[in-house]
């Protein structure tokens, strides 16, 4: 980047997009720091099984601290801007509403391709910026051949986020920088460090940034609580794949694909969460093996490396974001829905989680799996 650029950069509070600012800050660019309000940490504080302050994760009033004290060390404007309102009509909402009908969502990706790549890239287009750089782990360049803006995995693997990044469209993808996508999480606080950047040893936030401990079913109750909604009831039978009842449970939302514990049950060899039938309230169990499968239909679908599927392709495919990945062929089997079919079958499949195809390091798009 020989040119000064204005450039706006999403500042979550953190290492890596504090490292981005003053990166781009010492490059001689013109940088403007922007938060996005998301979520008011101290707003469900006090309700049953809820911690009274919530710490150590994004977005929250800390991070804002964080944010701005970076801001003024390397001298660059900076700005909050609330989203509270869409935020909670795009994440937060479709969160519960999901959850309660046996799905399992994936709030980070409903952010990135509603608020932080949408949103964001709005503002810093009405203060001239002309591109929004952001602390993701992860790359982006535009193919001469293809025409096209391609996402490409980071060198550092472990610090990977491409599976959550797979919504980016070409127009936002033109507009976008991923500084750190060449670089080590250490190198990253090293050079934090050379900034004179407090946070430098600042640790990663890990989980969800409105459900503190991770305990999904608490915020649930808090949040319909607090909305005057009751927790609907979606109480119903434990049915085996055959059909057979063994038992009842208190609401399909307690229950993921995969889950052994909490089954209430006890039989002689161990039982997990095959499927979730949400109309008929019914959680469906079986062993192992019958956890395991070949094929997935994937819905809402986005793609970047290339224009449409036109022939089956064969991809890696990752099911969640920790996930391996797995050889599979995919092809177009509808009006916006992919069929995906592996080589070998795949453990706990989750509908409502999302499906991301590779080529080698290249993303070529994903969706939602229906």
């Amino acid at each position: 980047m020989s040119q000064t650029r204005t450039i706006a950069v999403a500042m979550s509070g953190g290492v890596d997009s504090s490292t981005v600012a003053a990166m781009l800050r010492a490059e001689g660019h013109n940088v403007v720091g922007l938060t996005m309000q998301l979520w008011n940490q101290r707003r469900l504080a006090g309700h049953e099984g809820m911690p009274e302050a919530v710490q150590g994760r994004c977005c929250s009033l800390d991070d804002v601290y964080d944010a701005r004290r970076v801001a003024e060390t390397i001298g660059i404007p900076y700005y909050v801007v609330n989203h509270e309102e869409r935020f909670e009509r795009d994440v937060v909402r479709p969160f519960v509403e999901q959850y309660l009908s046996g799905r399992t969502p994936i709030p980070c990706s409903l952010c990135n391709n509603h608020l932080k790549f949408d949103q964001l890239l709005i503002v810093a287009q009405q203060i001239g910026a002309e591109a929004l750089a952001t602390g993701h782990y992860a790359r982006v360049e535009f193919d001469e051949g293809l025409g096209r803006w391609l996402l490409k995995r980071p060198t550092d693997r472990s610090k990977d986020q491409t599976y959550f990044l797979f919504g980016l469209t070409q127009a936002q993808l033109s507009r976008t920088l991923f500084p750190l996508g060449g670089m080590m999480k250490p190198e990253v606080r090293e050079l934090a460090r050379e900034h004179g950047l407090a946070l430098a040893q600042k640790p990663d936030s890990q989980e969800i940034c409105f459900v503190p401990g991770g305990d999904y079913k608490k915020f649930l109750d808090a949040y319909l609580a607090e909305q005057g909604e009751s927790l609907p009831d979606t109480a119903g039978e434990l049915v085996t794949t055959d059909g057979e009842i063994v038992g009842e449970h208190g609401g399909i939302h307690n229950f993921t694909v995969g889950q052994r514990k909490g089954l209430g049950i006890a039989t002689g060899s161990p039982l997990y969460v095959i499927q979730i039938k949400g109309d008929a309230r019914q959680v469906v169990v079986g062993n192992q093996e019958e956890l395991y499968t070949r094929t997935l239909r994937i819905h809402r679908t986005n793609l970047i490396a290339v224009e449409e599927l036109r022939e089956p392709m064969r991809v890696t495919v990752k099911i969640r974001h920790r996930h391996e990945g797995a050889s599979a062929l995919i092809e177009k089997s509808a009006d916006d829905e992919i069929l995906v079919s592996f080589d070998q079958p795949q453990r706990a499949v989750a509908p409502g989680q999302a499906a991301v195809f590779y080529d080698d390091d290249v993303v070529v798009g994903g969706g939602w799996i229906a």
